[in-house]
């Protein structure tokens, strides 16, 4: 069986500060036999040194692409737009299978260099459920910063913070009103994250799921303060918002989280924005009168950086460990060449 090396790579974007694997994992990796070569990061939360003291070896940033042939290049969030032909097996979270802005060219890449992309969102046991997710965090920064916006507590730039601390904000004040809160999708991982952080805030919120979304109760939706979507659709569904639904004048709805972020999919549920926000601009207003906040940002997590990264890092740790004999990492190798195969390259060129 051929040796395997891992390289984690520096992040490009400046505000992803998490990590897929944290140095006390790594050093379950080293321990195994298995290499493990780590970028310098000024803003991963964790400093090289830790993973140099759990037997790791430390390279450049961005020095991935010159990495030994047979190198798994280990990362997160998107790939710089060089090299043109990828190589390597890269696993990471690609976005590249739903028709995503930028999703053709991304496989391009890598039919130019006959590398493979083992998309961390398709790493799934034999029942199609994941194996690792951020999802979570993911819901409960989503909810936090809406209940924030809401009561008028949530200030830009936004900055990584933990859990203790931002609970302290969260939990209701004096003077604060009521609010009445939506969770669709509320049972999957998003959605639990979610309700743990609206509870905190004091909301007991609605919950909806598949049963409560196959016939959409539009006016209710509409009649709450506060929405949080935490659904990820794989199949096209009737949207749960529309431009229209916007200018209902029954509209009470004031602030809405799309946690999912599937903008620019077909499979979109919320198509009533183009844009992520983000963290200098963590809020649009969709609408001034009455008044309706868009959050869209698409590294919760990374807000919790720490937090999210530890538990991350311990589901997908064992996969890492399984990951020449392990079915899940076949069934990501068997997505992509599905992608390709399926004609994803060349039919979304238009």
């Amino acid at each position: 069986m051929t040796e395997l090396h891992l390289w984690l790579r520096h992040e490009t974007r400046r505000t992803e500060r998490r990590t897929p694997i944290v140095p006390a994992d790594a050093a379950r990796l080293t321990g195994s036999g298995i290499t493990v070569t780590v970028e310098e990061s000024p803003q991963r939360v964790f400093p090289v040194e830790e993973y140099a003291a759990a037997g790791c070896r430390v390279a450049a940033p961005d020095s991935w692409a010159s990495a030994p042939p047979g190198t798994v290049i280990l990362g997160l969030k998107e790939l710089p737009d060089r090299p043109h032909a990828l190589t390597h097996q890269h696993i990471y979270f690609g976005h590249a299978y739903k028709g995503q802005p930028g999703a053709a060219d991304l496989l391009r890449r890598f039919t130019a260099g006959g590398g493979t992309l083992l998309d961390l969102e398709y790493l799934v046991d034999d029942d199609g459920r994941r194996l690792a997710a951020f999802g979570f965090w993911a819901g409960y920064l989503g909810a936090a910063l809406a209940v924030l916006q809401h009561r008028g507590r949530l200030t830009a730039p936004l900055t990584p913070t933990a859990k203790e601390e931002l609970d302290e904000t969260l939990r209701p004040a004096a003077g604060d009103p009521d609010v009445t809160a939506l969770v669709i999708g509320a049972l999957g991982r998003s959605g639990r994250g979610a309700r743990v952080a609206l509870r905190t805030a004091g909301v007991d919120p609605t919950c909806w799921d598949l049963a409560e979304t196959r016939a959409l109760d539009r006016p209710a939706l509409l009649g709450h303060d506060l929405l949080v979507n935490a659904v990820l659709a794989t199949t096209p569904v009737p949207p749960f918002l529309r431009e229209r639904d916007l200018d209902d004048p029954a509209r009470r709805l004031r602030t809405v989280c799309d946690v999912t972020c599937d903008v620019g999919s077909p499979l979109n549920v919320l198509p009533v924005y183009d844009r992520v926000t983000d963290w200098a601009e963590s809020v649009r207003r969709l609408r001034k009168e009455p008044e309706l906040d868009l959050i869209a940002i698409d590294n919760l997590p990374s807000l919790l950086p720490k937090e999210s990264s530890t538990d991350f890092s311990a589901a997908l740790t064992p996969q890492l460990l399984d990951f020449w004999t392990g079915g899940a990492w076949g069934r990501c190798r068997d997505r992509f060449r599905a992608a390709l195969a399926g004609g994803d390259v060349e039919e979304r060129e238009s």
